[in-house]
């Protein structure tokens, strides 16, 4: 595949068919996609190949109280989990909330899941001091994730990038035997999706580029 068609056709599949991903297919894609920059190139990164059925349904269940959260803010017209305003849901409602299938069950239904985790001890935290959430690290482990997920498509194959479960990642730490100076960055489905999409929504260049400043011309 051409890489601009994967580049504007690699969607969030969810929904998977019944069909494999073979040990040689995978190995294909993670093989191509180790070549994904971090910083350094000190390559901390780790990914995990999930196929035990119990596993999964336990990820599946980390999955839910970060689930609930981000339905309780989204039906109050949140921005789920952002790092600027506290949640404005009680800890009841959130409690209550109803986590939607499309959140847990590609970690059930997919062929495989793929858990990304990333060596804290190689990262460059640039940003580490200020007074915000730390972004820069994931420079160091996201490439690779989305190279995964390129390549993925170009086989034939699709998934999405959870994070949910992260949420309770001291427990998926425990689950999956990984060290405490991992930082687990993802959980990712993959298998054949239902439907290939060929055409995604995005917003316009136009509001997504500025000239010299964030307030500047548009490119």
């Amino acid at each position: 595949m051409e890489l601009y068609d994967a580049m504007r056709t690699t969607f969030a599949a969810r929904d998977f068919t019944d069909d494999p991903l073979p040990d040689e297919v995978l190995r294909r894609i993670l093989d191509n996609a180790r070549f994904a920059p971090s910083g350094g190139n000190r390559q901390g990164a780790h990914v995990i190949v999930v196929r035990d059925l119990a596993t999964r349904e336990r990820l599946a269940e980390l999955t839910a109280p970060g689930a609930r959260r981000y339905i309780a803010q989204s039906k109050a017209g949140e921005a789920p989990w952002n790092p600027v305003s506290p949640p404005g849901p009680s800890e009841e409602q959130i409690a209550a909330a109803k986590v939607p299938g499309f959140m847990t069950e590609p970690l059930l239904r997919s062929a495989v899941v793929l858990v990304f985790s990333v060596d804290l001890r190689v990262v460059a935290a640039i940003d580490q001091d200020l007074d915000r959430v730390s972004v820069t690290p994931g420079a160091s482990i996201y490439p690779l994730v989305w190279n995964v997920l390129l390549a993925a498509r170009a086989e034939g194959y699709g998934g999405t990038l959870t994070t949910m479960a992260l949420a309770r990642e001291p427990e998926v730490r425990e689950l999956l035997g990984i060290p405490e100076h991992h930082a687990v960055a993802a959980v990712v489905p993959l298998g054949k999706p239902v439907k290939q999409l060929t055409k995604l929504k995005r917003r316009p260049l136009s509001e997504l580029v500025s000239l010299e400043r964030f307030d500047g011309p548009p490119l």
